[in-house]
This record gives C-alpha cells, sequence and structure tokens, in this order.
C-alpha cells in the first residue's frame, strides 16, 4: 500500500529547485555544498520517508561532501529524487548507491557550467545591459535582471524535470562525448563575445602631439562668417559634416596615428598582456592596481 502512494508531485519537485538555488548560502570548506544539497532534499525526504528514523538516515547521507556549479546542481538533484523515491517505494537502492549517482555525475557536470554561464551566457547579456545603461536607457540592468534569471531559473527547473523523469539513466549519457562539445561550443562562444567587447570596452589614448599643420582658408569652419544663433549652429554642423576642420590649425597625436595604423591595436594588446599576467598566476587585484598606476601616472605626464 506505502508503494502505491509514494510519489513525489510537481509541488514537492518545485520546493526543491526553489530551494536549490541557495544550495551556497552554507558553503564550507570540509564539504563545500553539502549543507545546500540537504537543505534542498528537506521537502522531497520529508514526503517520502514518514518515521524519523528514516528521514534521520536520508539527511545523514545527504551530508557528504558534495560539490559542483551551482546551476548544474540541478540534472543532479533530479536524478537523485528519483533514486530516492525508487528507495521509498521499496526498490534496492542503498546509500552507496546513491552517493555515487551523485559524485559521478558532479565532477564531469562541473566543467560545463563555468563557460556556460559565467564565461558566455552572462557576458553576453551583461555587455547588453551594459550598453543600454550607457547610453542612459534604464532597461539595461531591468534587461539583465530579468534576462538572467529567467534563464537561470529555466535551465534549473527544466534539467531537473529532464533528470527526474530520466532517472538513473541518464548518468549513462555522461561517458560520451556530449559534455565535451557542449563545453568547447560554449567557451568558443564566450571567446568571440568578449573580443567583441574589447574594442568597446578597453580605452586608451595618447596625448603627445605629433604635428601642427595651419589649414588653408576654406578647409576650416570660419566662425566670424557665420549666421548668429540657431542658424549658425546648424550651418557649423553642415560644415563639419563635409569634412571642415573645426579650428584653424589641424592638431595630430599618437593616437591618431595608431588609429590611422590599426584601430584598437593598442587596447587589443593591453588585453594580451593582462591575458599574460594571469598565466602567469598575478593576482588579479595586483593587475588592476597596476592599471590604476599606469593610467594616472600617465596621465601626469601628459602620456594618456
Amino acid at each position: 500500500m506505502a508503494e502505491e502512494k509514494i510519489e513525489l508531485t510537481k509541488r514537492d519537485r518545485l520546493k526543491v529547485a526553489w530551494r536549490s538555488t541557495f544550495i551556497q548560502g552554507s558553503w564550507n570548506y570540509e564539504r563545500m555544498q553539502n549543507g545546500g544539497w540537504a537543505f534542498s532534499m528537506i521537502p522531497a525526504i520529508k514526503k517520502l520517508y514518514k518515521s524519523k528514523e528514516d528521514r534521520s538516515a536520508a539527511l545523514k547521507r545527504h551530508l557528504e561532501f558534495f560539490n559542483t556549479h551551482p546551476y548544474i546542481a540541478s540534472p543532479i538533484l533530479g536524478v537523485t529524487l528519483a533514486l530516492e523515491e525508487d528507495r521509498a517505494k521499496g526498490a534496492p537502492v542503498d546509500d552507496v548507491a546513491i552517493q555515487g549517482v551523485k559524485v559521478g555525475m558532479m565532477g564531469p557536470l562541473a566543467g560545463v557550467g563555468d563557460p556556460v554561464f559565467w564565461f558566455t551566457v552572462r557576458p553576453m547579456l551583461g555587455a547588453l545591459g551594459a550598453s543600454l545603461a550607457m547610453s542612459g536607457n534604464i532597461l539595461g540592468p531591468i534587461i539583465f535582471f530579468l534576462a538572467w534569471n529567467i534563464i537561470r531559473w529555466g535551465f534549473m527547473w527544466y534539467t531537473q524535470e529532464f533528470a527526474y523523469k530520466a532517472g538513473s539513466k541518464i548518468t549513462e549519457d555522461l561517458s560520451g562525448g556530449l559534455l565535451q562539445n557542449i563545453t568547447k561550443g560554449a567557451s568558443i562562444l564566450g571567446m568571440f563575445v568578449l573580443a567583441g567587447l574589447v574594442e568597446r570596452w578597453v580605452s586608451i589614448k595618447f596625448m603627445p602631439v605629433i604635428s601642427k599643420v595651419k589649414l588653408d582658408d576654406g578647409a576650416y569652419i570660419d566662425w566670424d562668417k557665420l549666421p548668429k544663433g540657431a542658424a549658425g549652429i546648424q550651418k557649423a554642423l553642415e560644415q563639419q559634416d563635409a569634412g571642415l576642420s573645426l579650428t584653424k590649425v589641424k592638431v595630430t597625436t599618437l593616437q591618431d596615428n595608431l588609429d590611422n595604423l590599426i584601430p584598437g591595436l593598442v587596447p587589443l594588446l593591453l588585453t594580451f598582456l593582462c591575458m599574460w599576467l594571469l598565466r602567469k598566476k598575478v593576482s588579479p587585484i595586483i593587475i588592476i592596481l597596476g592599471l590604476f598606476v599606469v593610467g594616472i601616472g600617465g596621465h601626469v605626464i601628459g602620456l594618456l
């Protein structure tokens, strides 16, 4: 009779999914995400097991070591829910089997979360939101917040449900190349996105003047001959669009020459330098402070 009635409803699984958003809440150096994992499993444990002893035993086995990407924990939760449900119905599923599935899945899946979420989805949405915010559009942060949480929560709920319905069979897919292909594809896409942001977000201007050339009459805007008021402003803008200089003297800086040679070359080289320093295990804090020092010093001496 107990076998027929013990079943996790969609509402029970939704409670587990909601709690899993706080899986990092009690992170510790000994067993890492075990506290958050056990907290997520509590609604299912209460539903599946009626006696205090069975509930205590279930909590105890889920307080073992666990650590993976916080969003990728959802499919592991789904499989674990299926195994716990089978066990509660009397299937021969022991503690070793449940812990083995968790450990076997958390390793391969952990490497998927970073390239998909931290290096691809979040930078893309952040770039979109930041671009709108920099132009004064209040929708920038709102779009980022809503889109990020919709994607994050949708992924967590869908993968938990998919894994719950697939049960322990999903672990068979981990031995194939699917995860490796997802990770590789996400990494490549993330690199393209970040490379496109270099020219937009990294700005360096060298101020030293290379030359000053006095322009001939007709090559610059003669402000004394412009009409007064709005008509004069309109005329000046039209002449500027036609290619006339704003001043009688054309000043060419070092940055102008670099832009004529290869636009965005120096920002790209600076980005490569920072990447090289990171590969040499230089602390990001040291790199940031170094950029501050170089930027302020360069401005003081007139270089930047």
